[in-house]
């Protein structure tokens, strides 16, 4: 059972980003908004300035497998869009991985660190 739930439509995306806090770093850009539920919900968006499909894809899974592994160190209750830099293009899982939790931490959004 998953502890997250992803944002789909677009007027939940534009909430985040109209309303919501903004940090980056070299390969991601995070927006986090707090929400009424007690789950989280996790947007990514890569552009098709970043590559073609494949690359796109792969930057997807990338940032989803980083939070799904990691998503106990998140508080509760947050909208979560995560994009994706062309920085980002053909990194390795271990530096997408860091990145996001980096960007955690300077949200204060992580309920312990690793």
């Amino acid at each position: 059972m998953k502890d997250y739930e992803s944002l789909k439509k677009n007027q939940e995306f534009q909430k985040v980003f109209y309303s919501g806090k903004s940090k980056a770093n070299k390969y991601l850009v995070m927006y986090v908004l707090e929400n009424d539920l007690k789950r989280n919900r996790l947007g990514i968006q890569v552009s098709k300035k970043v590559g073609n499909s494949v690359v796109r894809h792969r930057l997807t899974r990338l940032i989803r497998e980083s939070y799904r592994l990691n998503k106990e160190m998140f508080n509760s209750g947050l909208d979560i869009v995560i994009i994706a830099r062309k920085s980002a293009k053909g990194r390795k899982f271990h530096e997408i991985e860091s990145a996001l939790t980096h960007l955690g931490k300077i949200q204060n959004i992580l309920t312990e660190a690793r």
